[in-house]
């Protein structure tokens, strides 16, 4: 099962880490614990709306980008399992996709699949 706060939590801390700032950092911008923005992150809680509009200014970050990283993360999570699973990719999405290995979905290792994803929706990590 694919977990919207686990997405989330992923995007927020990449967001963290690209900007090479600490949880410390953040949560004390965004006025929020250490505690609790570590769980979000770690998708252990789920975010108010509030809070990640706190976040998104603390990390100076829109909300609509955040919020379409999680899309795009999504995306892939979704051709992934269906990929997984054999199923075929539906018609209208096939003409805006470019082929892509996967070999695990919000960090949780899965057997190699290759999928077809947004080309800006992908962050290649050498191995």
């Amino acid at each position: 099962m694919i977990l919207l706060r686990r997405l989330l939590g992923d995007v927020l801390r990449r967001q963290r880490q690209r900007q090479g700032r600490t949880l410390r950092e953040v949560s004390s911008s965004a006025r929020v614990s250490l505690g609790y923005l570590s769980e979000v992150e770690r998708g252990q809680k789920e975010a108010s709306s509030e809070l990640l509009s706190a976040i998104c200014d603390a990390l100076d970050v829109r909300m609509s980008e955040l919020m379409r990283e999680v899309s795009d993360e999504l995306s892939l999570a979704e051709l992934a399992a269906s990929a997984a699973a054999n199923e075929p990719v539906p018609a209208a999405v096939r003409p805006m996709l470019n082929s892509v290995s996967v070999t695990s979905v919000a960090g949780v290792p899965t057997e190699r699949v290759t999928i077809k994803a947004p080309a800006e929706a992908v962050d290649v990590v050498a191995a």
